[in-house]
């Protein structure tokens, strides 16, 4: 049978790649790998446990975790029971899950540990078609219907033999057109939409990855970006399709470390990391001597002559390698070694990437290639070739996949990793970003240069991306902080900045009575925008406000 379903597909990984590594994580301050066989195995019993708790195909799990090896785990088991993952963002609140919950409706949660599981209780109620709840690490406690991801495992080993030729059927049985997931986006109004993926889908995708990108058995990725974003899932799933070993890092903080440990051949990231990375570099040189500034700026010098070269697919003058040899030497060698010291590439997506960034990364003899896809486009249109590249652009369209660039300047797409189900039980939003020939509104706004490469010059939509690569709708936060009569207007923005910040105005009727309350003497609004006591005022409704939002969309 072919590999045409996410679950075979990973099946006949097992069988190809055996002994080799599949899977790493650091336990304790020890780096442990799964073989692929071993993985085999888990997943093997996690899939018999959903069915020892009687999930019947086509039905939902939904999966609430950080990236971790359990995550990728849970994610094939639930395929290969036949079922469909429904990621959820680990910094989403209670009210969040339990929509998402409902909406897919999961009949199984599993979340990674008790602060996890702690949000799912608390809204339990809320949840009526849910079954059961599976918490990965931590717990120990007599909740009725929660179970240990060991007693989940346990379940599949005792149920084994009973429900074995039941997991093979469900393996045999999926057809590439059944749904894998369903995957949550931040809408700019209202809950969130569900994206609808098919296997087919992600196939189409991994086969067109596996077209422009060179990479194989024995090539080792640190996966750090969350699961629940389509980006990252793309990253594991070509782990499997590639037989890549997947290196998991501890947590976003200790990247840096585990880069060094790991030394991986190539790395998906967000641009925020780059530019974490880019801002070390330049503040180390400010801070150094003048001569070590002279240094470096030469070093930069040599190896934008070598990038520019290179960009252009002309050979480089022996004197110039000579040259690029000694300023690697001198000063970029710290930096491969950083990032492990064999990094071959670095992928960057999920927002856009500031060209004099990729510009300096490569001219440090690191290239970093942007690609561009939505969670729709499962999650990937174009994409940068290690051989063919520009900054600026998000590359060349997939093999596969058709661009359009409508009368509008909105960028249109059509292909088979594109998810023309549309939208969750949500006919309305479908039919507003799909043609009824398969032809995808992507809401960006960009132009195609005569090699084909695109560029994105807009948003059609309001929607905000972060660097982190995070979605925020801005009318919701705005909404959220007009809520407080105190303010009159809210502007939120953000779109590829760090974190969003808001232009805030105020009702000059509530601002006199409150100056009045206070004893303040001003009455020119201007001027009492500016007290420290309307100051603390506006400071105190935002920090009210943010107690309901994710992390990453708090306003500072």
């Amino acid at each position: 049978m072919a590999d045409d379903t996410l679950a075979r597909l990973f099946w006949s990984r097992i069988e190809k790649s055996g002994d080799t590594a599949a899977q790493q994580f650091k336990r304790g301050d020890r780096w442990e790998t799964l073989s692929w066989r071993q993985l085999g195995e888990i997943v093997r019993e996690v899939a018999l446990g959903l069915l020892a708790l009687r999930r019947e195909p086509g039905e939902a799990v939904a999966l609430l975790s950080a990236s971790r090896p359990e995550w990728v785990q849970a994610d094939f088991a639930i395929f290969s029971a036949g079922g469909i993952t429904i990621p959820v963002y680990p910094s989403y609140t209670p009210e969040q899950l339990a929509y998402i919950v409902n909406d897919s409706e999961a009949k199984t949660l599993i979340v990674e540990d008790p602060a996890q599981l702690a949000k799912a209780l608390e809204v339990r109620g809320k949840m009526e078609g849910l079954e059961q709840i599976v918490v990965i690490q931590g717990y120990e406690g007599q909740e009725p219907s929660v179970y240990t991801w060991e007693e989940l495992r346990r379940m599949g080993r005792d149920n084994r033999e009973r429900l074995k030729s039941v997991l093979a059927e469900r393996v045999a049985s999926t057809r590439p057109e059944d749904i894998a997931t369903i995957v949550y986006t931040s809408g700019t109004t209202g809950p969130p939409k569900g994206v609808v993926q098919t296997h087919a889908n992600h196939l189409a995708s991994l086969n067109s990855a596996s077209q422009i990108i060179r990479l194989g058995p024995g090539d080792v990725h640190l996966l750090f970006l969350p699961l629940a974003h389509s980006f990252a899932r793309l990253e594991a799933f070509m782990g499997v399709h590639r037989g890549l070993t997947t290196a998991f890092a501890e947590n976003l903080d200790k990247v840096g470390d585990n880069l060094k440990e790991v030394r991986p051949h190539f790395i998906c990231s967000v641009p925020r990391v780059f530019e974490k990375v880019y801002a070390k570099i330049l503040a180390g040189v400010e801070a150094g001597s003048p001569a070590k500034k002279k240094i470096f700026h030469w070093a930069l010098g040599a190896g934008r002559q070598v990038s520019q070269l290179q960009q252009a697919r002309k050979p480089i003058p022996a004197p110039l390698r000579v040259k690029h040899r000694v300023a690697h030497k001198l000063v970029f060698g710290k930096l491969h070694h950083a990032l492990g010291g064999r990094l071959r590439f670095a992928v960057s997506g999920g927002a856009p990437l500031s060209q004099e960034i990729a510009e300096f990364f490569h001219a440090a003899g690191i290239l970093i290639l942007e690609g561009y896809g939505l969670t729709e486009t499962c999650p990937v249109l174009t994409f940068n070739r290690e051989d063919r590249f520009k900054f600026g652009s998000v590359g060349q369209a997939l093999p596969g996949v058709e661009l359009k660039i409508a009368a509008d300047g909105e960028i249109l797409a059509r292909g088979s990793n594109i998810a023309t189900r549309g939208y969750f039980k949500k006919p309305e939003a479908t039919a507003e970003v799909w043609e009824p020939d398969g032809l995808f509104h992507t809401g960006d706004i960009g132009t195609i240069d005569p090699e084909g490469f695109l560029f994105i010059t807009d948003r059609k939509k309001d929607l905000i991306v972060t660097a982190g690569g995070m979605n925020i709708a801005p009318q919701n936060i705005e909404n959220l902080l007009k809520g407080d009569p105190f303010i009159s207007q809210v502007m939120v923005y953000g779109d590829r900045r760090p974190y969003p910040v808001a232009l805030i105005t105020l009702n000059p009727e509530e601002l006199a009575k409150f100056a009045k309350e206070q004893g303040i003497l001003l009455t020119d609004p201007a001027s009492l925008v500016r007290h420290p006591k309307v100051v603390e005022r506006v400071s105190r409704i935002v920090e009210e406000k943010n107690a309901d939002l994710q992390s990453y969309a708090k306003i500072k």
